[in-house]
């Protein structure tokens, strides 16, 4: 996923993979069908996500109102680091609790310290390493000291091999389209929206633009190629593309470089690597919750619509509580349109007057449209019109059916 999208995606420095984002719409698929119609279903996701790039669809992703954005990161740092907040929990089977005592106060003296390192580092020069520097001194400190913490092989084994040529054991025949076509269109549309509102956000951080077409051709791409080598799919994600662009990266080469360190720890470095002390990869990913959170937003609060703020405090919660961006993002996107429809409705007006020859004009100002239908009709007096009546539109619009039939 990440080679394919560092090469052909339309955004450089975007770190994609797989993510659960994507994958928790297929589970009822995969119970109720198997793992094999799971894996068609990712390759007709790509489909769908490549004709979305070809047809120059992605240029939606704009329709995402600033207050949106605002929730949708704000949401996603508190998850962040909240998740990072669970490490300092002990797990015995399916019971956890947390750490007390002399294990506790390593564990966040550790923290500290990585925290300290990530943002003092950038002080002394930008172009070093800063993530990479943090988690070597705090694993150089664990092993020469001989700190007992938690580790990552602790929480998981990573070591693995490279996956199979795998076409799906599937009958193809219209009943399995019909059985793949709505997990496939709905992992697609998630995958897309987490992509591209990234890819919205990298362009703010680099003051540069991306290509949303050509990141939704390079999703589809990738995706097929999971579907075929027997992977779960996914889309470009927001926490290592910030720990990308904060260690200073802006160019493909980053993300190109990141895959194949992936799997060349998986492959090869998995022994070392699981024995970083998971203090030093929560420290880390706290201060990506920091540099991710919207700081500006409190300031800009005292400037915003009241709308604004209540759709950004929305979608931050739904974040927050269900986990689930892509429903966050078409929850405020939904509210953003109902206001927006509710304020343009109220804005239309009538200024009337009798002609030297009796005619009686209407002057209408503002947008016509389904919400404005109600209060355009209330400005004629139908009953005591005379017979002759001129509405002027030059001042207004027209926009859809309820507008046609209004008039």
């Amino acid at each position: 996923m990440g080679i394919i999208t560092a090469f052909l995606g339309g955004r450089p420095g975007m770190i994609s993979g797989g993510a659960g984002a994507t994958v928790i719409v297929m589970i009822a698929l995969i119970a109720t069908h198997g793992i094999e119609y799971f894996f068609a279903a990712v390759v007709l996701a790509g489909i769908f996500q490549i004709a979305v790039g070809v047809f120059k669809l992605g240029k939606f992703v704009r329709l995402v109102p600033q207050p949106v954005m605002y929730g949708f990161l704000n949401g996603l740092a508190v998850v962040i680091f909240m998740s990072q907040i669970e490490q300092f929990k002990l797990k015995t089977g399916l019971q956890s609790s947390w750490l007390q005592g002399e294990s506790l106060y390593i564990m966040g003296g550790l923290v500290a310290l990585t925290l300290a390192l990530v943002y003092f580092i950038p002080k002394i020069s930008k172009a070093l390493p800063t993530t990479l520097i943090a988690i070597a001194v705090i694993f150089g400190i664990v092993h020469f000291f001989n700190i007992d913490t938690k580790t990552v092989q602790d929480i998981a084994s990573i070591s693995g091999g490279f996956p199979p040529f795998h076409i799906p054991q599937i009958p193809l025949n219209l009943d399995t389209l019909q059985i793949t076509f709505p997990y496939a269109a709905i992992m697609a549309g998630v995958g897309l929206l987490e992509s591209l509102l990234t890819l919205t956000l990298v362009d703010e951080v680099t003051e540069s633009r991306g290509n949303a077409n050509k990141e939704s051709v390079a999703q589809g791409v990738a995706n097929i190629a999971n579907g075929f080598f027997t992977g779960m799919g996914g889309c470009a994600m927001i926490a290592q593309t910030f720990v990308n662009l904060n260690a200073g990266a802006r160019k493909r080469i980053s993300a190109i470089v990141s895959s194949l360190a992936i799997l060349f720890i998986i492959l090869v470095a998995a022994p070392v690597i699981e024995q970083i002390p998971m203090a030093a990869l929560v420290g880390v990913m706290m201060m990506v919750a920091i540099t991710t959170f919207s700081w500006g937003f409190f300031k800009k609060m005292t400037k915003m619509p009241k709308t604004d703020i209540l759709v950004t405090v929305i979608v931050a919660g739904i974040t927050i509580i269900f986990h689930n961006l892509a429903v966050a993002v078409l929850v405020g996107i939904i509210i953003s349109a109902l206001v927006f429809a509710w304020e343009s409705a109220r804005r239309i007006r009538a200024r009337k007057y009798i002609a030297d020859n009796g005619v009686k004009h209407y002057e209408i100002f503002g947008p016509l449209f389904f919400g404005s239908t109600s209060a355009f009709l209330e400005k004629f007096d139908v009953q005591e019109d005379p017979e002759n009546v001129v509405i002027d539109f030059k001042e207004s619009r027209i926009a859809d059916m309820s507008a046609i039939d209004a008039v």
